[in-house]
Parts: structure tokens; C-alpha cells; sequence
């Protein structure tokens, strides 16, 4: 059942714009399929611009959907995304789109943000996409549990899950006989970017079959090995200025050893996007909302095994 008065005209306000995360510049222009190429190239994100003008024009714009408001929280992004991304409304409060929008994207990173930036919204029914990670507290994850339990309709995920890298690496698992190590290599914190890690390896592996998390690393170089129930050691390695190794993923089994790279920002991005629209339009989640909480509290594991000097972590403390 749909979510949205009419599938074929939604409208979506992008929320919220935090340090080191230039989504709603990129998320708009691909969601609404142009943007002002002098104004873009001035985002303060020179990959943006990049990416965006190496597509062809067809590539961009998800039909039937719109970004028509956005806010920030500087007042002076949210004239520079407007004017980058072609949409018309600036409002000054988030609460402003209520009553004129038909779904929000909160375009921020900082998983202890979400729960109070997305309270508003869910209160009032509409439907929310909220960026990686959902969270990275258990008094958050257990708040956005019991919204979803009430029916509440909400998305997040890593563009990493609809990388078409890693997708065509998946279908290649013949190759590695019996899987028994996955690594994932990845830039920034463990606290914004572990998801991206994450989320990369955990479509490889059943859901709900994960069992521990030990980070032996630091704030700044996070080693993290988390025990799947299938026999799979994955070993996540989040290190704050590891941007040549952005994305990497390794898959060693039995009988062979296969890598991949996540190279086509673009694409993933895109899919991520049209999944919460098709979300909007039909009902249906693209994957369970119990995929979304394992993923958090192997997050939250990392964080506590860090904090309590690489102590070993069972999901089922969290």
C-alpha cells in the first residue's frame, strides 16, 4: 500500500547538512535531475560536482519524485543547496515542511542526531529516510524500534548495500569455495562510516546470524572484527585518513580470494535513493527493518568494545 497521496508526484524535503557530509548537494541534484553547474562546482565538495558531470543527462532525476524544500542548519547552506540543486522552498525550521511535503530525507551522519531530528516527523506520520547510521546509541536504537513497532514507515541504510561493485562481487562467490574471511577498508570514524563497512560485507551473510564485535583499534584507527554464526570472520578496518582505501572489499574462502573496489559513487547513491522512492510508492521495505537494528548494534558493539579496551561484545548485550 502506498505511502504517498499520489506515487507519480512526490514531494521531499532534504534535511539537515552536518560537517564532512555534502549529501543534500549530491542527493538533490540526482533525486530531481538538474543542477546549476557554477553553483555546484562551489559546494566545498569537489567529488559532487565530479561525479555529477560524469553522467550522462539521462542518468540523472528519479521520475515522480522532487526535492521542492530543503533546510539547513547553517540558513546559509540551505540557500547554497537550493541554488545548486534547483529547489524552489528555503524554509527556516525543519517543522516547515509539515503540511507541504510527502516524505523527509535527513541528509546527516551523526547517529546520536537522528532520533530528535526525526521525532517531529514521525509524530506526524510521515514517512522518513534517514542516513547511515540510523544510530549509534541503545536508548536511540531502542526509541526508533518501538516507532517502527507502531507502524512508523522508516528507511536507512549505506549507499554501500547498492554498490554495483560489490553486487557483481556476489554473484562471483563460487569462486572462494567456503567463504570464511571478509575484510572491508574504510576512511573517517567508525562512528559516521563503520556503517559504510558494514554494510558492504553484511548482504555476503545471513541476517541475524551475527554474534560478537571486538574493536582493538582506537578512535582514530578502528579495528574491528565481528564472528558471523556461519563459520565468517570479518574484519573491518575504519581508519580515519585511510581516503586511498575508501571502500575495499575482500572475500577469501576455501578455494580462492576475490577484490573489488566501490568506484561508482553515482550508482550507488542513485539505487539507494530510488529503493526509499519504490519504499514511498508500494509499502514495502527493500530489505527488513531487522536488518537495520542488527546493523546498528554491531555498531554500538564496536563502540563499546573500543571504549572498554577491545573487550569481545555480544550482540545479545546490546
Amino acid at each position: 500500500m502506498t505511502l504517498v497521496p499520489d506515487p507519480q508526484r512526490i514531494r521531499l524535503a532534504m534535511l539537515g547538512m552536518v560537517d564532512g557530509n555534502g549529501h543534500p548537494f549530491s542527493w538533490s541534484a540526482i533525486i530531481n535531475g538538474r543542477y546549476d553547474v557554477r553553483a555546484m562546482a562551489d559546494c566545498g565538495y569537489p567529488a559532487i560536482p565530479q561525479y555529477l558531470g560524469a553522467q550522462p543527462e539521462k542518468a540523472l532525476g528519479i521520475p515522480g519524485a522532487q526535492v521542492t524544500h530543503v533546510w539547513c542548519d547553517d540558513p546559509a547552506d540551505g540557500l547554497r543547496v537550493a541554488r545548486a540543486a534547483c529547489i524552489p522552498h528555503v524554509v527556516k525550521r525543519p517543522e516547515d515542511v509539515l503540511g507541504q511535503v510527502d516524505a523527509v530525507i535527513i541528509a546527516t551522519d551523526k547517529g546520536w542526531e537522528h532520533a530528535d531530528r526525526a521525532r517531529p516527523f514521525v509524530e506526524a506520520g510521515l514517512p522518513l529516510f534517514v542516513d547511515k547510521p540510523l544510530v549509534d546509541r541503545c536508548e536511540d536504537l531502542r526509541q526508533f524500534v518501538a516507532w517502527q513497532a507502531q507502524g512508523r514507515p522508516i528507511m536507512s541504510t549505506s549507499c554501500m548495500r547498492y554498490c554495483r561493485e560489490f553486487a557483481a562481487l556476489r554473484g562471483r562467490l563460487d569462486e572462494v569455495g567456503q567463504l570464511r574471511l571478509i575484510t572491508v577498508t574504510m576512511s573517517k570514524s567508525w562512528e559516521r562510516y563503520g556503517i559504510h563497512a558494514l554494510e558492504a560485507a553484511y548482504p555476503l551473510l545471513e541476517p541475524g546470524g551475527w554474534l560478537s564485535v571486538a574493536n582493538t583499534g582506537t578512535a582514530e584507527a578502528n579495528i574491528v572484527h565481528a564472528r558471523h554464526g556461519a563459520g565468517v570472520d570479518v574484519v573491518l578496518a575504519t581508519i580515519a585518513d585511510l581516503y586511498g582505501s575508501f571502500g575495499c572489499l575482500g572475500l577469501y574462502g576455501t578455494k580462492g580470494a576475490i577484490n573489488e573496489r566501490c568506484q561508482d559513487t553515482f550508482f550507488a547513491f542513485k539505487a539507494q535513493l530510488a529503493a526509499f522512492v519504490e519504499y514511498l510508492r508500494s509499502g514495502r521495505l527493500p530489505f527488513p527493518f531487522e536488518e537495520t537494528v542488527e546493523l546498528m548494534k554491531i555498531v554500538i558493539a564496536g563502540i563499546r568494545s573500543r571504549e572498554q579496551s577491545g573487550r569481545s561484545v555480544d550482540l545479545k548485550e546490546i
